[in-house]
């Protein structure tokens, strides 16, 4: 089977080839469907004897946790988004050593020295008490700061940290540190699977079938299918989600391909023909247990609790927000649209605690910049001019980069004053900041901005600031869309 990555990545340029970094031979390996098929099968009745199947078989990792960028030293890291749960899924490109050559065969690959490079990376973000939840894609090449490595592909994390001595404790520990930093939630749990654990898992649930608005060919990763319904092996699945070439947007549509995949194993997963099945139970307990990895505060009985608050037919993917796929320095990269990140995170999470119990400040006391990123001359000083009518005190206008959604950052402990301002531009979003010194408007191109005053003699009947600080926040355009419930029967993708 031809490699799905088949260019070579030259070193930087007067330095050695960095660990793990090395373009290899890749399948990327979706892992949602084994968490979500474990816990559909502790949810089936089969409990007692799963509960010890899977206790003798996982391997737990203890990792350190390390504070996110900005956060306080020293102490306990504190949980920014409390009784959410995110669950980092990670799959990576390692084979056990324990691997047969006709698994291997199978696959169409061979045994290699151990080395992970992180092709999926996927947080599972569960709402407090259920609801709906979302599948957050961090493409592999996304181009982001790796503490203590300087800056380079999200993928190389996990190898770096696990590099001298640190093993997979390590590796964990600093891919957990770079996603917190980068999306500001934090990391309860994870999850990682193997190129085999996959393999054996979607083997144990059977054909997956999948939906296509045109024909999909690549003679790279082994894909030939046709436009409409096709139903696919285990072998042709690993080929469907590791495809690349002929996708417009190349691991950005991968993405798509795997959370496309993903929601659709879940539905096979909840179906009466997989639960009730004593023979696929079993499969599926097997492939878990030999190629899982799972932090070691992972509770078994707490993981089928949340997860049966949701519904798994149903979850909706995003991925982070990216301004195109430039090379740097000879690699292929991501770049990571990094100011918009903190309102497409909110948008997903809703905001923090302290926010929706704020009371919004009276406007007096409210002192608020304003920047233009909406690309429109003068639009920063008349935000300005209307916020000064209001009674908000007001700095010097100024410009920032573009950015398509208009925000109000704050620092924490602002949260009546970010409100009040929030009251008077409808459509804008909070969003607290660790890069703001004072409130501060940022004007975007969706458009939203300082409401006009009222003409003399007219009559209102909008609620007043006060009022509405403590009703519903209109809802903004999302930073990106959050994309489909791909779940949903009948969805086809390109």
């Amino acid at each position: 089977m031809p490699a799905d990555d088949h260019e070579t990545s030259p070193a930087p340029a007067g330095g050695p080839v960095r660990h793990g970094r090395q373009r290899r031979r890749r399948l990327v390996l979706p892992t949602i469907g084994g968490v979500l098929a474990m816990a559909l099968v502790l949810t089936g009745g089969y409990a007692a004897w799963s509960y010890e199947q899977l206790d003798s078989s996982l391997t737990k990792v203890h990792i350190t946790r390390s504070a996110p960028s900005g956060a306080p030293s020293g102490g306990a890291v504190a949980d920014t988004d409390g009784k959410a749960q995110n669950i980092l899924l990670v799959g990576d490109d390692h084979r056990p050593a324990d691997a047969t050559p006709q698994e291997l065969d199978e696959l169409g690959t061979q045994l290699d020295d151990g080395a992970t490079n992180t092709d999926t990376m996927i947080v599972l973000h569960i709402p407090a008490g259920g609801g709906s939840a979302t599948m957050i894609s961090f493409p592999r090449d996304s181009w982001v700061p790796i503490p203590g490595h300087g800056t380079f592909k999200l993928n190389s994390a996990y190898s770096d940290g696990a590099a001298h001595g640190g093993g997979d404790a390590g590796g964990m520990g600093l891919l957990i540190q770079t996603i917190e930093n980068i999306s500001g939630l934090t990391i309860d749990h994870f999850v990682r699977v193997s190129l085999l654990g996959f393999y054996q898992l979607v083997k144990a649930l059977g054909p997956i079938t999948v939906c296509l608005n045109h024909p999909a060919h690549d003679p790279n990763s082994d894909v030939d299918l046709p436009a409409g319904t096709s139903t696919l092996n285990a072998s042709q699945a690993l080929s469907f989600v590791r495809q690349r070439d002929g996708l417009p947007r190349g691991d950005l549509d991968r993405e798509v391909r795997q959370q496309y995949f993903l929601s659709q194993e879940a539905r096979e997963a909840l179906s009466a023909r997989t639960l009730l099945n004593p023979v696929k139970v079993a499969d599926l307990l097997h492939g878990v247990g030999d190629a899982v990895q799972i932090d070691d505060t992972l509770s078994i009985p707490d993981l089928v609790s949340t997860f049966s608050d949701i519904d798994l037919s149903a979850i909706r993917s995003a991925t982070i927000p990216t301004s195109g796929t430039p090379t740097i320095d000879g690699y292929s990269t991501v770049a990571v649209d990094f100011a918009a990140l903190p309102a497409f995170f909110q948008d997903i999470v809703g905001p923090p605690a302290a926010y929706v119990a704020a009371r919004a400040a009276a406007p007096s006391a409210v002192h608020v910049a304003v920047l233009n990123g909406a690309q429109t001359p003068g639009a920063a000083g008349t935000a300005s001019a209307a916020l000064t009518a209001k009674g908000f005190v007001v700095g010097a206008p100024g410009d920032t980069t573009t950015t398509g959604t208009t925000v109000v950052e704050y620092p924490a402990g602002s949260e009546a004053q970010a409100k009040a301002v929030v009251a008077v531009v409808p459509g804008a979003l909070a969003v607290e900041s660790a890069t703001v010194s004072g409130v501060t408007l940022v004007l975007g191109t969706d458009g939203h901005t300082v409401a006009a005053a009222a003409a003399p003699g007219a009559t209102s009947t909008a609620p007043s600031p006060a009022a509405r600080s403590h009703a519903a926040a209109p809802a903004p355009a999302p930073a990106k869309p959050v994309g489909n419930a791909y779940g949903a029967q009948g969805t086809c993708i390109n």
